[in-house]
């Protein structure tokens, strides 16, 4: 059975270890900066301990370092790595190649990528999540079992392409809380409060997701875009005329909506291009 360690203990490590320990992984030594989080978690788990970064390295088969991204080349370069043991990162954004230290000693490098936000209230359960993995045979193999032994996703993921991978799978988290905030604005305008504004809008947003889990993105995508309806959109640029950002993020978000609709043949040409014309078309307050 492969022997891991961790490098770093924050609220990833926490989470991973714990369920690779539940999962029948031994997880043997841990390190961190601090010791105190390095205790607690080595704590957690049976039979593993909280020791140098080092000593993770000498003990350990396979290595998560778990650190800052900014850490990760640095961490690397300051360990004396072995051939055979496996080094793994778990930035979203950050190269391989950040451990090209650990792959000129010929350990194995990769990406382990879990797509889910760790709140740092308790554990967060990886069950269902979906890993981004970049690794190669036989690391790659490794990580296959792993992650049906996790009960979690895989998502491959060829070199030179993760700082794409990363921003645009952030759409699906931080974006969110940009359209809730843009939302509250506006809202705030007629005097309703942030609560409010989640009490109507979190219903509808669930039921929206729900359905495109479904059905698909394009096919159930709502709104007056998707049915052509040419009257609404200019209605709604008149009202945003006097607010020149909203209306800006607006008309960006609306623009794709069209794209999206006509691919997809929610609306033909004709009716995409007057969409088009009226999204393009200078605000009367500009300028």
């Amino acid at each position: 059975m492969t022997t891991l360690g961790f490098i770093g203990t924050g609220r990833l490590a926490h989470s991973l270890a714990l369920a690779l320990s539940k999962a029948g992984y031994g997880v043997a030594a841990v390190a961190n900066r601090s010791a105190d989080p390095a205790e607690k978690l080595a704590t957690a788990l049976p039979k593993c301990r909280a020791v140098s970064a080092q000593e993770v390295v000498d003990l350990c088969d396979l290595i998560f370092l778990t650190v800052p991204d900014a850490a990760i080349a640095p961490v690397a370069a300051s360990l004396n790595w072995r051939a055979g043991q496996a080094v793994l990162h778990c930035s979203g954004a950050t190269e391989v190649s950040a451990l090209d230290p650990a792959a000129d000693a010929g350990a194995m490098t990769g990406g382990f990528h879990p797509l889910l936000g760790f709140s740092g209230v308790g554990e967060t359960p990886l069950a269902g999540c979906t890993v981004t993995v970049e690794a190669a045979p036989p690391l790659s193999d490794t990580l296959d079992d792993m992650l049906a032994a996790l009960g979690c996703r895989l998502n491959r993921l060829p070199p030179g392409k993760r700082a794409f991978y990363h921003a645009t799978a952030g759409y699906g988290a931080g974006f969110i809380h940009v359209l809730m905030a843009e939302i509250a604005e506006v809202w705030g305008g007629w005097g309703a409060s942030e609560a409010d504004v989640l009490a109507a809008i979190l219903p509808m947003a669930r039921t929206t997701l729900d359905t495109i889990e479904r059905g698909g993105i394009a096919q159930t995508m709502p709104g007056p875009i998707s049915r052509g309806d040419a009257g609404s959109v200019a209605a709604h640029l008149d009202a945003m005329a006097t607010m020149p950002q909203v209306d800006a993020f607006y008309r960006a978000h609306s623009l794709r909506s069209v794209d999206i609709a006509e691919r997809t043949g929610r609306i033909d040409g004709e009716v995409a291009g007057h969409l088009r014309a009226l999204l393009t078309r200078p605000s009367p307050d500009a300028g």
